[in-house]
């Protein structure tokens, strides 16, 4: 098999990379790098079944797709991760953010077409807002500031879910759409603004954990591997064609919670730096997960902790 994935040297789409390398798969990783790492393509370069494109997919895609068919190298699928994810790097860059998730998924689309291939496109548990309705599920059509501060990633990535959606109604187009929640593990940048690395990094530092609020807002933390396990059968499954797929750990934490079990693992002592809540930032999420139980099979299998041991290993050793 031949995968194409967008936003390939970022921390989800990285990992991805290697999991296709590692099944057998060619992969090609496109990215125009304003996020994403090329450190973390190191040992995919080592391989050579992979060809790192650079390019930004929210521009006409003629030299994407010319290299490709000049090398006889077409893909089968195309997952597109292209966009930034955490507030820190979509506030830094709305239009960007913007451009890859609605100019970007119509490339991605058309590309698709012009290939006969199947596309998965990563949305965000973001696309329902500050929701009005507990766990989430796929047909809660969500409560989102249209305007706000983070307008610019939860309704870009609206937008390319309503574009997919066309395209599968329209055009018979193969696609198919999950909705990624709160995901963590190794690559992460330490830097990213999303709270679990952000606390890691300042209880490894000695610093206060940075708690928006009074830490009463939840969230669901899945471990990358778990996230990417979900991603592959989504993405192999004829029953997802013209679906939306929950992706997430069902496990709710406060994030007063999450600051407790973080410095428990460190062995530090628990101090807080409480700051006034975000602006539009949502009270409660965790994931309905029954679509992809019924559909994929699929569960996270990597409890909140161990998770955040591996990854406060990766951060101990970066």
């Amino acid at each position: 098999m031949v995968v194409l994935i967008t936003g390939a040297a970022g921390f989800i789409g990285s990992h991805l990379v290697d999991r296709y390398l590692a099944d057998g798969s060619v992969v090609i990783g496109v990215d125009n790098l304003i996020t994403g790492g090329e450190a973390n393509l190191a040992r995919a370069r080592e391989n050579d079944r992979f060809t790192f494109i650079h390019a930004d997919v929210a521009v006409p895609w003629d030299g994407v797709i010319d290299e490709l068919e000049r090398r006889g190298t077409l893909p089968n699928l195309i997952l597109h991760f292209a966009s930034p994810a955490s507030p820190i790097d979509y506030f830094e860059f709305p239009v960007a953010t913007m451009m890859a998730n609605s100019a970007g998924t119509h490339r991605c689309l058309d590309a698709a077409a012009h290939w006969n291939c199947r596309l998965l496109y990563a949305s965000t548990s973001e696309s329902y807002g500050d929701p009005l309705v507990h766990p989430q599920r796929e047909d809660y059509w969500g409560n989102v500031n249209p305007v706000g501060p983070r307008a610019c990633y939860d309704e870009s990535k609206r937008f390319g879910e309503a574009l997919t959606m066309t395209y599968v109604r329209s055009a018979g187009a193969d696609a198919r759409i999950i909705r990624i929640f709160n995901t963590y593990g190794p690559r992460m940048r330490p830097k990213d603004g999303r709270v679990v690395s952000t606390f890691i990094m300042q209880a490894l530092q000695g610093e206060p954990l940075t708690i928006y609020g009074d830490g009463s807002q939840t969230r669901s933390f899945c471990y990358v591997d778990d996230l990417v396990e979900g991603i592959m059968r989504c993405a192999a499954s004829d029953a997802t064609r013209g679906r939306v797929v929950n992706l997430g750990n069902p496990e709710e934490y406060t994030i007063a919670q999450l600051a407790q079990i973080v410095s428990e693992i460190l062995g530090v002592p628990l101090h807080v730096d409480n700051r006034p809540s975000r602006e539009d930032d949502p009270t409660r999420r965790k994931p309905d997960i029954g679509v992809a139980r019924e559909l994929l099979g699929w569960e996270p299998k990597i409890s909140c902790a161990d998770g955040l041991r591996r990854t406060i290993e990766y951060f101990r050793g970066s």
